[in-house]
């Protein structure tokens, strides 16, 4: 019998990173090593149906026990971590029974998670944590989701007592990348619903989400020998940063919550003779959020009309609000609140600031809401994740299963 802890060191010290630039499926070959390790521990478990697809998708499921018909329930989680940070972890901190204090990320001098700008760490004192060492990623998003799965797998199947409903299992590649279900074979899974592990704190349950697309914008300038340039030179460096200034400063990330939509430039490279923008837009509310593809597109227009033509707008949705699709079938989210309250954990449903596998699979006709897998600061070295968190998202699973068992 494995611990969760293990499982996830294990996970985390896999690179798992997706590539949005690469057109393959999935975006990166190494990815398939977590993937295939996970069909050889699910098989090791009595798993026997497990199996990795052509697309880089997980599948397996365990037979009901139940004695009545229920539904299948399924339960997804991504292998990949963002492009955002190196994502090979080999160099975890463990710190046991936190003090509350600050925690100094010992790969980096002067590098700590410091409770002044993150308050929320306080309310782990007492906990185990797992952080980084600052010089990479720690990869709990998802992989925290990952061992949260497979702890629960191992208790059902060395647990013939327990009574559960058919269940589900899948792990998908590229969710990073907004590519995770592209491929997906929801009829194949065989769910009726089914829960992401894949969200923040622990409690959290989220039905909402936002509307996402992702733009690439080229600039191609003219280049002269800057002694004779007058008149001639256009320089795309100053069109990019001029293309910035257009974008609203109060619609930034660092501006918004909750419910607010945003403009986010990820990324911005060039030289004098061309330069490339990549941007992200998102929102809840589905107008505001066309509104938002209208005014990129504008600034676009009117700086072509303004320098002539030379910049290109590559513009595609990537998800949308999975709320309309969930609300139907409201009970998925009415037995994962019960799940928590049976873990001694109060629901914190709110709105994802993100998106999750279950937006683009609950239009594809499996509704799915995504629940805590524990972690926090995603996305980079300062992320971190308690040990209590993974292991009560393990419990709640379980729960699920047995509330609809019964």
């Amino acid at each position: 019998m494995e611990n969760i802890l293990d499982r996830f060191l294990r996970y985390i010290a896999i690179d798992t990173m997706s590539n949005e630039e690469s057109e393959s499926q999935p975006s990166e070959a190494k990815e398939l090593v977590l993937s295939e390790m996970l069909v050889k521990e699910l098989k090791a478990l009595g798993v026997d149906n497990a199996v990795l697809d052509k697309n880089g998708y997980v599948m397996a499921s365990i037979e009901s026990n139940c004695g009545k018909d229920v539904p299948a329930v399924g339960f997804i989680a991504h292998v990949d971590t963002a492009p955002d940070a190196p994502g090979k972890c080999v160099n975890p901190q463990i710190i046991k029974n936190y003090d509350g204090g600050d925690i100094e990320l010992k790969g980096v001098p002067g590098l700590a998670l410091k409770v002044a700008d993150f308050p929320e760490m306080a309310e782990y004192k007492g906990q185990t944590i797992i952080t980084t060492d600052g010089t990479t990623l720690l990869g709990a998003d998802d992989k925290a989701g990952v061992a949260e799965i497979m702890d629960a797998v191992q208790y059902i199947v060395s647990h013939p007592e327990f009574k559960h409903g058919p269940v589900k299992i899948a792990f998908t590649p590229d969710e990073e990348i907004g590519r995770g279900v592209v491929a997906f074979d929801v009829k194949g899974f065989g769910a009726d619903f089914a829960y992401t592990m894949d969200g923040g704190a622990v409690g959290e349950l989220e039905y909402e989400n936002f509307n996402a697309a992702s733009a690439k914008i080229h600039i191609q300038g003219r280049n002269i020998h800057p002694g004779y340039a007058k008149n001639k030179m256009v320089n795309a460096i100053h069109i990019a940063n001029e293309f910035c200034s257009l974008l609203p400063p109060q619609q930034r990330p660092e501006h918004t919550e909750w419910y607010e939509g945003f403009f986010h430039i990820t990324s911005i490279s060039g030289t004098v003779e061309e330069a490339d923008i990549a941007v992200i837009i998102r929102d809840h509310d589905r107008t505001l959020f066309e509104k938002k593809k209208e005014f990129l597109g504008n600034a676009v227009a009117y700086l072509n009309g303004k320098y002539g033509d030379i910049i290109t707008l590559n513009l595609r949705d990537q998800y949308y609000n999975m709320r309309e699709m969930v609300e139907p079938h409201f009970h998925v989210v009415e037995k994962a609140i019960k799940a928590m309250e049976m873990a001694g954990i109060k629901a914190k449903v709110q709105p994802i600031r993100g998106g999750t596998d279950g937006a683009n699979l609950s239009f594809k006709g499996l509704p799915c809401p995504n629940i805590f897998a524990g972690g926090l600061n995603f996305h980079g070295k300062m992320e971190y994740v308690p040990l209590e968190s993974m292991q009560k998202a393990s419990e709640v699973i379980l729960n699920i299963l047995s509330l609809y068992c019964e």
